[in-house]
């Protein structure tokens, strides 16, 4: 075979590839349905949660405690694309943003919200250290902001108000509560908030009754799928709040033998009681939901 037909085959070679690139981009394309795909990704003793929108939209929250989001993310968004439309960092401990520092390397991350709020610890320090390291535009995240993308409601329930600048003793104190609605289906995601959180929400809440305020439009605690705050610790999900919430699903991230114990004896037999099925990333691994606004489908990699 002389040089030239070598250089015909590659040429021809190199043109199948494109087009079978194309072929199959045209599928991927019209071959997506409307339909919400939210994972609580298994990453260990941390939290990370990815929303794949209806529109094709990815919003990231929480990032784990390591390099481990990337193979995660990885399986769940096309190699082709870089780009995440949103994240959100419920709180500044490691567990919940150190994988953000790999993130930013192999993504574009188009904007990032947090609580803004300061914490005396050498995980604030390392989070002040990765938000210097961000080219992204960052915002301060407060209750009754609203994140619109077309059917898909992501609504900030907590803080109540603008933390910028203010310190807390535990930073949990302060972590983002976000309610996300589909058409009939709704997830509650509650970071690593404590029963005080929890009491604070249901006291908003029962406000409305009797005198509306600006959170009324959106604060509706009832929820189909609850990720139960601070991984299932006794420090949270009290038996006042389920009943406020009624979730079908739980949801807890949680390491395998992790050293804290969690999920707390009392915090599974409080969901035990109200007959909510329990799914833990421990056990179950990566834990997928997929709704067309009336129906949930769960699809775990373990058990």
């Amino acid at each position: 075979m002389n040089s030239r037909d070598k250089k015909l085959i590659e040429i021809i070679l190199i043109g199948l590839l494109a087009a079978n690139l194309l072929a199959w981009s045209v599928v991927y394309f019209f071959n997506q349905p409307h339909y919400l795909e939210v994972i609580f990704f298994d990453v260990g003793q941390g939290n990370a949660a990815l929303i794949k929108s209806p529109t094709g939209h990815y919003i990231l929250i929480d990032n784990g405690p390591s390099a481990v989001i990337l193979e995660k993310l990885a399986q769940e968004i096309p190699f082709w694309k870089k780009k995440i439309d949103l994240v959100i960092i419920t709180h500044a401990h490691k567990d919940h943003f150190a994988g953000l520092a790999d993130v930013i390397k192999r993504y574009q991350v188009e904007q990032l919200i947090w609580n803004g709020a300061r914490e005396n610890s050498l995980d604030f320090q390392q989070w002040q250290d990765l938000l210097r390291q961000i080219k992204t535009k960052v915002n301060v995240a407060w209750a009754g902001q609203r994140i619109k993308d077309k059917d898909l409601l992501i609504d900030i329930l907590y803080p109540f108000f603008n933390l910028t600048d203010y310190e807390f003793e535990d930073a949990n104190l302060s972590s983002i509560v976000v309610r996300l609605s589909f058409k009939e289906k709704t997830f509650l995601l509650m970071g690593d908030a404590y029963q005080s959180t929890e009491e604070d929400l249901i006291a908003k809440e029962k406000s409305c009754q009797e005198k509306m305020n600006y959170l009324c439009g959106m604060l509706n605690l009832d929820s189909d799928v609850l990720l139960v705050g601070h991984h299932g610790s006794k420090t949270s999900t009290s038996e006042n709040f389920v009943r406020a919430v009624s979730p079908q699903i739980a949801v807890i991230s949680v390491g395998q033998n992790n050293k804290f114990g969690q999920p707390a004896s009392s915090v599974l037999d409080t969901l035990t009681k109200y007959d909510i099925n329990i799914l833990r990333t421990d056990l179950n691994g990566d834990i997928k939901f997929i709704s067309d606004g009336k129906n949930l489908k769960i699809k775990t990699n373990k058990n």
